[in-house]
């Protein structure tokens, strides 16, 4: 009695598990094998190319991920208009010692970060002080003023999540012009965020006080950080030539696009996923994010070819201007809260197209605790961990409408040769990494589709 018993309570939790390893399995076989992924990259990389927001590339990329996902046969795909900040680079950036005993002359690999007010074609110069945060460039107080800032503050090598090394040293980057303008310095270099010591300059957003003049604000690569680093131990007196071109215009009128496939059971719960389409102005946006756009694209398109009907809807959504202002996450969020949309997920990838490790989230305990549930479902496939605090960037405006907030986690170790800089470009990414992201994303979408979260 008590094995029928049993067999009653227990054998359809195993059939429906069993039901899932097929279907995963069957994602997993599909993607690796006829996948649309990495030569959709190609396509976006080689054939469109940067994307910063505002720009014709940008343009261009919204047009062509919304014929691709017309192509595939989602039920519904449409533009939702977004105003997006319109930044142009304008020249050359230029870093350059002029007074060094050793080296006379001597330019350093430099690019101007996004969002800066430039020196315009005259340039500037000044002597250069260094510090290594934020905190000692306020500790030297007005002994800066009329000089420019060098903010030398390495990602810390200790950390094993390179993300959390970025973040330790972001705020340089970020909100340094804006300290050092306060404190009346007259321009502001910053170390690239690279973990490597390299020669390519890392570009990256900046934002202004509007309270505090707009000073110039460029980063120098890694290996030139060294350099003057060193050379200002030895020579106090170090002076420095900055010259950009950059320029914030009137903000432009551009789109997130957005693919669904609607839910044959629960159609007002959605499921998105997707990435950023924008990217910076260097490179080709390959890893950052184009890997995350066809990867979302790649969701719904398995779905189709599957011939699967979802209970729930299904969103492929392309963000537009994560990397200089947000405002496509931001509008996405506040357009699902006037028409009252339920999203039950979102899941952004944004972390390079590099091998899929896990899945980081963000949402009550119980949300957290049925995501982890299903990790055993993905070791088969080298998934490991679902259970990190996390999510992204383009998704957390969603945040307080309840959904729960998933991020593609891969091995990112490598993520920072490439980040905001020209060699982000379609070579450096993987065929099959990229691929197992995407059927990793696909087999995701699947359960909290047919289990809900």
């Amino acid at each position: 009695m008590k094995n029928i018993l049993f067999l009653l309570l227990f054998l359809p939790g195993i059939a429906l598990a069993q039901d899932h390893e097929s279907s995963i399995r069957k994602i997993y076989d599909k993607e690796l094998s006829t996948g649309h992924t990495y030569d959709n990259l190609r396509y976006l990389c080689k054939e469109i190319g940067n994307r910063l927001a505002g720009s014709p590339g940008a343009a261009a990329a919204v047009e062509w991920t919304r014929q691709l996902m017309e192509s595939y046969g989602f039920d519904t795909v449409y533009l939702q208009p977004v105003m997006v900040p319109h930044w142009e680079r304008g020249g050359k950036d230029v870093v350059k010692i002029i007074n060094s005993d050793k080296h006379g002359s001597l330019e350093l690999s430099a690019l101007a970060l996004g969002n800066t007010q430039g020196t315009g074609p005259a340039g500037l110069s000044g002597q250069v002080v260094e510090v290594k945060s934020i905190p000692e460039l306020k500790e030297l107080g007005d002994k800066v003023k009329g000089k420019i800032v060098f903010f030398n503050g390495p990602m810390d090598p200790k950390k094993i999540d390179a993300f959390e090394a970025y973040g330790g040293a972001n705020a340089q980057r970020s909100s340094g012009a804006t300290e050092a303008s306060k404190l009346g310095a007259i321009g502001s270099v910053v170390r690239s965020l690279s973990n490597t010591i390299n020669d390519i300059p890392h570009t990256g957003n900046q934002r202004y006080n509007p309270d505090f003049p707009k000073i110039p604000a460029l980063a120098i690569s890694t290996q030139d950080a060294e350099l003057l680093s060193a050379l200002l131990s030895e020579q106090p007196d170090l002076r420095l030539y900055l010259e950009s071109h950059g320029e914030m215009k009137s903000d432009k009128l551009s789109y997130n696009v957005i693919g669904e496939i609607r839910g044959s059971e629960k159609p007002e719960e959605i499921i998105a996923v997707g990435g950023h389409l924008d990217s910076w102005d260097v490179g080709e946006g390959a890893h950052d994010d184009g890997a995350g756009c066809m990867q979302g694209i790649e969701v719904l398109r398995l779905f189709k070819e599957f011939g699967w009907k979802p209970k729930r809807t299904l969103r492929a959504v392309m963000w537009m201007n994560e990397e200089n202002g947000l405002r496509g996450g931001q509008e996405y969020a506040r357009v699902a809260k006037e028409k009252g949309e339920k999203h039950v997920a979102a899941i952004e990838s944004d972390s390079g197209g590099f091998l899929p490790i896990g899945f980081s989230s963000s949402g009550t305990e119980e949300q957290r605790a049925k995501l982890a549930s299903w990790e055993p479902l993905f070791r088969p496939y080298q998934v490991w961990n679902l259970d990190r605090p996390g999510g992204g960037a383009d998704i957390g405006p969603l945040r307080d409408q309840g959904p729960i907030l998933i991020g593609l986690k891969p091995d990112s170790q490598k993520y920072f040769l490439y980040h905001h800089t020209e060699a982000d470009v379609f070579e450096v990414v993987d065929q099959r990494e990229l691929e197992l992201g995407a059927a990793a994303m696909t087999a995701l979408v699947y359960l909290l589709d047919q289990e809900g979260i």
